[in-house]
């Protein structure tokens, strides 16, 4: 894997491979495959990081994953699409061109120009109606984005539909969530690179990256660094 401490809308991922960047402590990770640029759950952030974008994905409706003014003012700025679990969807159906938002419950897959977003199962209890995204970029780079979610039987199924390139693993903040409950998930997936995420505390990230080590899965760790811009492919290990 490459790691370049440049702006991510200064790098060109080439064929079958994949940029990203984690945006704060929680689940915000901009995705850029080599045609189209999206952003997952931005907080924290200011609207003026997206100069081009082409999608928003919401998991769900919690402030650490929601902001529906700033959700606003990017899709002003960038006239992308907004794509959203039904609660966060209702909560933005008046501040959202209509023809801009869509609704995404487990099961709906869309395109995103060449990028594929299906949306999946989470379980993430205190949230009403929360979802994770398999976002498959135009080589098939295949990226599971978990939100805040505790690991649960049928992450196998994404397993077994497309072994994930990256999966984002949350390893604290969360109810329940810790370094042992995001190796669930990498047990679980299977990915070829896993990034834990979702915490404020480095040392859950280094524990994790531990823990993951002593499983001897073929899985890799990438421990990320805000600010920084990640390049993963296929058979990057």
């Amino acid at each position: 894997m490459k790691v370049q401490v440049v702006s991510i809308e200064n790098v060109v991922p080439e064929k079958n491979e994949i940029a990203f960047k984690w945006l704060n402590n929680y689940a915000g990770v901009t995705l850029k495959t080599p045609t189209e640029t999206i952003v997952v759950d931005p907080v924290d952030v200011s609207a003026k990081a997206f100069p081009i974008l082409d999608a928003i994905l919401i998991t769900h409706e919690h402030y650490d994953h929601l902001d529906g003014h700033l959700v606003r003012k990017i899709q002003e700025r960038t006239n992308c699409r907004v794509l959203a679990d039904p609660t966060s969807r209702r909560k933005l159906e008046h501040s959202i061109p209509s023809e801009k938002l869509q609704e995404m419950q487990p099961g709906t897959e869309i395109k995103v120009g060449n990028v594929t977003v299906r949306a999946e199962m989470c379980n993430h209890q205190p949230a009403t109606t929360p979802i994770t995204f398999l976002i498959t970029s135009e080589e098939n780079v295949t990226i599971f984005h978990t939100a805040d979610s505790l690991p649960f039987p049928e992450m196998k199924d994404v397993s077994e539909k497309c072994r994930p390139d990256l999966a984002f693993c949350t390893v604290g903040i969360a109810p329940g969530a810790s370094p042992k409950t995001g190796i669930e998930i990498a047990e679980i997936v299977r990915p070829e690179v896993a990034v834990p995420y979702h915490s404020a505390s480095k040392i859950s990230l280094i524990e994790f990256c531990k823990i993951l080590k002593k499983k001897k899965l073929r899985t890799k760790c990438l421990i990320p660094e805000r600010g920084n811009t990640y390049v993963v492919g296929k058979g990057r290990r």
